[in-house]
């Protein structure tokens, strides 16, 4: 048995190569198409934000926030102001932008391993322009829609911090004071370089992902068909579920066309609330060079999940 299990890798690289070998023309489009969704949504929404959130980090944001904020922050979610920077950054921002800011502070030492493995589990978060843009006028047509899934989306995070605080108070390490003495052009030089480097990475896991996806489409699309047939749930839906869990914007994007009821808005939230494994294998890269572990924040996301979408059934009334 450990001999199986110690070849599995193995086994599975020779199955991706021989799929990719079979269907090069299946392949070659899925990454055309993951290049796609890099080229006209990823890049052009989070590289800005990579810049920004490096400057506001050379410049002393977690030090500010953290005089500003880290008595309130620290009885809500027990962490401190600087750790909340990620919370703020990675609802405006997106994925994963939540997971690198928590990188970054942890490997500056201004927040402690506890309080970056607790962050993990609520300020990876997306952001705006995804969801009103991209989830709501785009796949629903509807703004108003993209809002209700924000507005779902960021209460269950926070909630999800509530929850997972640690039931004594901790101490929290001392605020950082100081604005870094970098000047602007090497702030903005740092910022730039490693801002790429990092985007460079997540739309390497996006493309992988949609190559993924698209060689496994046959195999979803009959188990969605057996869901359907034995559920009753919408052929649509139960694919949009299966492909979501592997990536998250081709799971929305499959959605498009479909009626934006409670159901089916409950499902996106969901999808969107846990990201889907591309987003957890994002933040896992952005993490590299830390401490910090992806087990518990996993499950926290499959929790925000179920959490967004119990939100959106609720809200729902408001914004039909």
């Amino acid at each position: 048995m450990r001999k199986l299990l110690a070849i599995l890798p193995l086994l599975a690289g020779l199955g991706a190569m021989a799929a990719l070998m079979l269907c090069p023309e299946t392949a070659s489009e899925s990454a055309r198409r993951g290049l796609k969704i890099c080229g006209e949504m990823l890049i052009p929404s989070l590289l800005p934000f990579f810049v920004m959130s490096a400057l506001l980090r050379a410049w002393g944001l977690p030090g500010v926030l953290g005089r500003l904020l880290g008595g309130v922050t620290a009885r809500i979610w027990g962490m401190s102001g600087a750790g909340v920077s990620a919370f703020l950054l990675g609802i405006t921002g997106g994925y994963p932008l939540g997971a690198a800011t928590i990188g970054q502070l942890r490997r500056d030492n201004e927040i402690s391993r506890e309080e970056a493995q607790r962050a993990l589990c609520f300020c990876n978060n997306t952001g705006p322009a995804f969801l009103i843009g991209a989830a709501g006028a785009g796949v629903f047509h509807s703004s108003g829609i993209g809002l209700l899934l924000y507005g779902s989306h960021v209460l269950a995070a926070a909630l999800i911090g509530m929850v997972t605080a640690p039931g004594k108070q901790l101490s929290i390490p001392a605020e950082r004071t100081y604005i870094s003495v970098a000047g602007f052009s090497e702030a903005l030089t740092n910022a730039v370089k490693t801002s790429v480097e990092t985007l460079l990475t997540v739309c390497g896991f996006v493309v992988i992902f949609s190559v993924m996806t698209g060689l496994l489409q046959n195999e979803i699309f009959h188990f969605a068909g057996l869901l359907s047939a034995n559920t009753g749930v919408e052929l649509t839906a139960v694919k949009a579920l299966l492909t979501g869990l592997l990536e998250l914007g081709g799971g929305l994007g499959s959605m498009e066309g479909l009626a934006p009821t409670v159901e089916n808005l409950a499902l996106a939230a969901f999808l969107i609330g846990f990201g889907g494994i591309s987003v957890q294998a994002q933040s896992a890269a952005v993490l590299r060079g830390t401490d910090l572990k992806l087990t518990v924040p996993f499950l926290c996301k499959l929790a925000h999940g179920m959490l967004s979408a119990l939100l959106t059934v609720l809200f729902f009334d408001f914004f039909s």
